[in-house]
């Protein structure tokens, strides 16, 4: 996403909340999915689960997976993978962030599901 999220604790949280969103949308699409073919929930949830964390989290994770896995030997390309990165300094505390954002979602939203049903 190209929204303009601030540095370090601040951004984290601000990602995290739009993963849980993300979370929410993803239940929801999923609960009514399978509603009508008549899944287990734990379909809908693991199924929801992995979109929203895919999506809320996938860009940074793949970056913080990429820093960690290529050998970055030259300044030049060090430079080159940081300038992709926004705020670089604090990109594991985001991932975490919008990893547990997503999942959060989907919970908040089986919860909300569970408590309309009953």
């Amino acid at each position: 996403m190209n929204l303009p999220l601030h540095l370090g604790w601040p951004g984290a949280l601000e990602a995290g909340l739009i993963a849980l969103l993300v979370g929410l949308l993803a239940f929801a699409l999923f609960h009514a999915i399978g509603t009508r073919a008549r899944w287990p929930h734990g379909h809908a949830i693991g199924w929801s689960s992995l979109v929203a964390v895919v999506v809320g989290a996938g860009i940074d994770a793949w970056h913080l997976f990429y820093m960690g896995v290529v050998k970055l030997e030259s300044p030049v390309y060090a430079r080159i993978a940081l300038s992709k990165i926004h705020d670089p300094d604090g990109l594991g505390i985001r991932v975490l962030m919008e990893v547990i954002g997503a999942l959060s979602g989907v919970a908040l939203g089986w919860l909300l599901a569970e408590r309309r049903r009953a």
